[in-house]
């Protein structure tokens, strides 16, 4: 894929297999466990999640909008395969020789209306975050990025949560209950980013280096139905 100058990215691809990766390892394997640390329950992908945040205000500072939005459908393709790959691998009769199949459904099985929640949530969330991140760079003429990737986060993890908890939830929990799990959880979420700022900052120059790109959303179309980066 050309860069600006016409040269090739060199990392791009592999920005967008680490965003794919973490989004379906976080969803996969984080999703389905509980975890407690001193009395303190949260679900165990909440650690990882928000790393697809870190890598699309990555994405969507080095390459611009339209690059970042292309690597957002390709996480959305990749949900849509994901589940309807573990509705039928979990479907399959097992042979009389494996016992393993309550444990490989309680793993594996997919609750339709979760994914849902997860996919429309996800795409939505992550569009927010990259256009908030493309704006305030060129209303802020590139400068302090931590401002940035904050206030991106913010906005698209709060897009994210006020989807996800509620079409997932809503009327199965108690509606304080999806209020208090959907406030704690984004605010851990947002916390958490935060925290990766500093390793945003390294990723963020190491690219741009090596790249030799620094893209400003001037002039590029917004919608998020497109393809086209």
């Amino acid at each position: 894929m050309p860069g600006v100058s016409g040269q090739p990215l060199r990392y791009y691809d592999f920005a967008m297999a680490a965003f794919v990766a973490i989004l379906l390892c976080s969803n996969l394997i984080g999703a389905a466990k509980v975890a407690s640390i001193s009395g303190f329950e949260f679900g165990a992908g909440i650690l990882f999640f928000p790393l697809s945040y870190v890598l699309g205000d990555v994405l969507t500072e080095v390459y611009g909008y339209a690059r970042a939005r292309r690597v957002v459908w390709m996480g959305f393709a990749a949900l849509i395969f994901m589940a309807v790959m573990s509705t039928v691998v979990v479907g399959l009769p097992p042979a009389d020789t494996w016992h393993g199949q309550s444990a490989y459904e309680t793993v594996f099985a997919v609750t339709p209306r979760i994914v849902i929640a997860s996919i429309v949530a996800f795409w939505a969330g992550e569009l927010a975050n990259a256009y908030v991140m493309a704006r305030m760079k060129v209303w802020m003429e590139g400068k302090r990025l931590w401002t940035r990737t904050i206030g991106s986060t913010v906005v698209g993890q709060g897009v994210d949560s006020l989807l996800f908890y509620p079409i997932a939830f809503l009327g199965i929990w108690e509606i304080e209950t999806v209020f208090t799990i959907l406030v704690t959880n984004y605010m851990l979420k947002v916390v958490w980013e935060a925290m990766l700022t500093p390793v945003t900052y390294r990723v963020v120059a190491a690219l741009k280096r090596a790249e030799g790109v620094d893209v400003y959303d001037t002039d590029t179309d917004f919608t998020p139905f497109s393809l086209r980066s």
